[in-house]
Formats: structure tokens, C-alpha cells, sequence
């Protein structure tokens, strides 16, 4: 795991009294978030990769979930299957320096994925900001301080007051997908110190 994930388990609650700001809390249907876009799936299809997947709301280990699952194949120089949700419905950037990370709760199958941020400073679809977690078996709350994520194939520093996307990525090598969102948002605020 990249950095230094914090990894809680989601039943023990938040008893610590912090601001949080709801990125999607799937009290929406049709992939619909909170942030009034939509997620949706990314593949390397868009660059000739082979990788397929699918992306869909459903119940997941008794919670409503955002679930992506597929085969990601490193063929045709692929390799990742992407659920993606921009910010704002314009497309728009977020100011996310008030917060000191994001918050993910999050079930799978043991396999490591990644939190990628893009901002208004990434213009190529490669160039992405980057953070790993493991999905594991049951549903676990993921905290992904904005410090310990990093630049991929961009010398553009994290500018968090630009944050436009965020995606929820299975990549770089081959292996069977299965992860689920069940609430994501970011958490802070900065100085706050950690939940």
C-alpha cells in the first residue's frame, strides 16, 4: 500500500466529531452522485487496450454500492478499468484545501486499487495524482491524506484547490476486478489531525 492509507473498520462510526464534506453517499439511483454528475467506467479500450468491465449501483454485502468489476488486461499496452465522477455536473474544479484527505468506504476482493485526483493542470488522460488502498473482503472504511498522493508522469504539484475528478482505478497489471464504493467524501478539516 501506498503512503500511509489509514484503514478503520466502517461499524465502528465516526465518534470523532469532524466536518466532512459528501462526495457521494449513494442516496442517489442510475450512478447518479452527490456532486449532481454521474460515475462512470473508463477503460484502456479509449488508447487499444482489451481490458473489459462494467459499472453498476447495486446492494453489496448489505450496503447500496457503486460496484466495478471486469478483467484488466495488459494486451495492446493496456491495462486498467476505471469508475470515474467528476467534481461538479460543469466539470468545474472543487477547492478541497480545506480538507486534509478523502474518505473512501470500500469492499472488494483483496486486490490492491487506486484513488487517482486529476486537476485543472492535467491536460493528457495519462497524467493523474495517485494513491493505493486494498479492497478487503468486508466493508472498510480507506482515509487517503492528500500529502501522500502522488504525481504520475506530470511534474505539476497537487494544486487541491483545482481538483476536478477523482476515479476509483483496477491497473497495471492482469487480474479480476471487484470493488465497491459505499460512501466516499472528503475529510479534514486541515490541522484537524486524523480520525
Amino acid at each position: 500500500m501506498t503512503g500511509t492509507a489509514y484503514i478503520y473498520a466502517a461499524a465502528r462510526g465516526d465518534s470523532v466529531a469532524k466536518a466532512r464534506e459528501i462526495i457521494d453517499d449513494l442516496s442517489s439511483d442510475n450512478l447518479l452522485a452527490a456532486t449532481g454528475a454521474r460515475w462512470t467506467l473508463i477503460s484502456d479500450r479509449v488508447m487499444g487496450g482489451v481490458s473489459a468491465g462494467q459499472v453498476g449501483q447495486e446492494i453489496v454485502a448489505g450496503r447500496r454500492a457503486i460496484r466495478l468489476r471486469g478483467g484488466v488486461s495488459l494486451e495492446n499496452n493496456g491495462g486498467f478499468l476505471q469508475v470515474a465522477l467528476d467534481l461538479s455536473r460543469s466539470g468545474a474544479p472543487v477547492d478541497a484545501s480545506r480538507w486534509t484527505g478523502i474518505q473512501v468506504d470500500v469492499i472488494g476482493n483483496g486486490q490492491s486499487y487506486n484513488l487517482h485526483l486529476r486537476t485543472t493542470d492535467l491536460m493528457r488522460p495519462w497524467e493523474s495524482y495517485r494513491q493505493s488502498f486494498v479492497a478487503s473482503a468486508v466493508w472498510r472504511r480507506v482515509y487517503l491524506p492528500f500529502t501522500d498522493f502522488v504525481p504520475h508522469r506530470t511534474e505539476q504539484p497537487l494544486r487541491l484547490a483545482q481538483v476536478r475528478r477523482i476515479g476509483i482505478v483496477a491497473i497495471g497489471r492482469a487480474f479480476a476486478a471487484d470493488v465497491a464504493i459505499g460512501d466516499i467524501r472528503f475529510y479534514g478539516p486541515v490541522g484537524a489531525g486524523q480520525p
